[in-house]
């Protein structure tokens, strides 16, 4: 039994559950390691992709849309207002049908789908198009104080990408809110190590055995020609042909994890957190009348989503108060998830997570998880929708769930339910 208390968290959850709202088809690419194949292609360029890919896989036009939601965490491009736009103008979507923005830092990506599902709900759209992405790669180096120019000796430029994963509240670093949970849940080094390892070895098995092949289309280089405007299209770097598996899944055993050094004074390193990539997924929301009138098979129900709020020095036991809160929305308890997809933030999070939920490890992640495949922070939260609504599939399941922390404090969930 857990002796810590987030039933304040729980108490002030933003909760809803949706009675015909579908999870109808999902497409990602594949996720590329940080400067690697993908670092040139903007995060505008790489959700059009995503997109197209999805409407190409799953036979749907994109005529059907009418409303997209977008989730995209740092501006990588210049264009980078126009993100939700474009992708909808570039992946076919008739021009006419609105466009937006959300952000919830690594609850981005859920936030697209719990918006969808609530538009839906509010008769706003019958059809939407969720696209969850991220460069990584391109998180700029800026300066937010030289507008008016600079004294000498005070010119001040900074890596986003690094400055960014400072919560500024707390005076901690993302890994030193792991390293707290570390403490507070007596997660040793070995444990994070073992938990990697095994990390590594589900996604490199799930690849092997075909699992991803169903979600993943293979990026190449493309042109998008779009009548009356500048066409758009990305460009693979170092000449490569395609991009066809995500990058950082490699063999990675407990022995070679625990030669890192900590990256945080702890038992955090860069082989037990997650992987920083490039890459994006995306999601078709729709109402149930839709589905069926079309004779679609669709992948599961959206049963109920929660929002939370944690210590922002504990951020990521955000996932923890967060199922709790959606699975009570749903009618069911934690015990009742045949299959749940955490996002690894870091290892020891996610243990903290499982430890405070009492998860069964043969239930959890079983595909791997973001210490192998990678976590691109505004499409990570679309990728695991949709991988626990397939799992649920394959393995015969009744529920699932889809959860991350997020930075400053937050978890986000969706309960999902697969109707055979």
């Amino acid at each position: 039994m857990s002796t810590h208390d987030y039933s304040a968290s729980e108490a002030h959850a933003l909760v809803s559950d949706y009675d015909d709202i579908w999870l109808v088809a999902g497409q990602r690419t594949p996720f590329a390691d940080y400067n690697g194949v993908l670092r040139d292609v903007s995060p505008t360029d790489l959700g059009i992709f995503a997109a197209r890919a999805l409407f190409e896989r799953s036979g749907i036009p994109a005529g059907e849309v009418g409303a997209i939601i977008a989730g995209n965490m740092a501006q990588s491009s210049f264009d980078a207002y126009f993100l939700p736009r474009h992708v909808g103008l570039y992946s076919g979507v008739n021009p006419a049908v609105p466009a937006v923005l959300v952000q919830r830092l690594c609850g981005t990506g859920f936030e697209t789908i719990l918006t969808a599902a609530d538009q839906i709900k509010l008769g706003k759209a019958g059809v939407v198009l969720c696209v969850g992405t991220e460069s990584m790669s391109r998180n700029p180096v800026a300066s937010y104080t030289h507008r008016a120019g600079f004294r000498m000796g005070q010119v001040e430029f900074k890596d986003f990408l690094w400055e960014a994963t400072k919560d500024t509240a707390p005076g901690d670093s993302m890994g030193d809110t792991a390293e707290n949970l570390a403490r507070s849940y007596g997660i040793s080094r070995e444990d994070v190590d073992r938990f990697a390892a095994q990390s590594f070895a589900r996604a490199a098995a799930a690849w092997e055995s075909g699992y991803f092949a169903d979600e993943v289309t293979p990026v190449v280089n493309s042109t998008w020609e779009l009548a009356g405007y500048n066409p758009r299209g990305l460009k693979l770097a170092d000449r490569a042909p395609i991009f066809d598996r995500d990058g950082h899944v490699r063999p990675t055993p407990f022995e070679t994890l625990q030669k890192l050094r900590p990256a945080f004074g702890g038992v955090q390193t860069g082989g037990n957190s997650s992987a920083i990539v490039d890459g994006a997924a995306a999601v078709i929301v729709a109402r149930g009348d839709w589905v069926r009138a079309n004779g679609i098979r669709p992948l599961a129900r959206i049963v109920a989503g929660a929002a939370v709020a944690v210590p922002p020095e504990i951020m990521g036991i955000g996932p923890a108060p967060a199922i709790r809160a959606a699975a009570k929305r749903a009618g069911i308890t934690v015990g009742h998830l045949d299959r749940i997809e955490i996002n690894e933030a870091f290892g020891a999070q996610y243990l903290a997570c499982e430890r405070e939920l009492g998860l069964d490890r043969d239930k959890s992640n079983v595909n791997g998880g973001a210490i192998a495949i990678g976590h691109p922070l505004g499409a990570s939260g679309v990728r695991l929708t949709m991988t626990v609504a397939r799992e649920l599939a394959r393995s015969g399941g009744r529920y699932g769930v889809s959860s991350a922390c997020a930075g400053g404090g937050q978890g986000v969930a969706i309960v999902v339910e697969h109707v055979g």
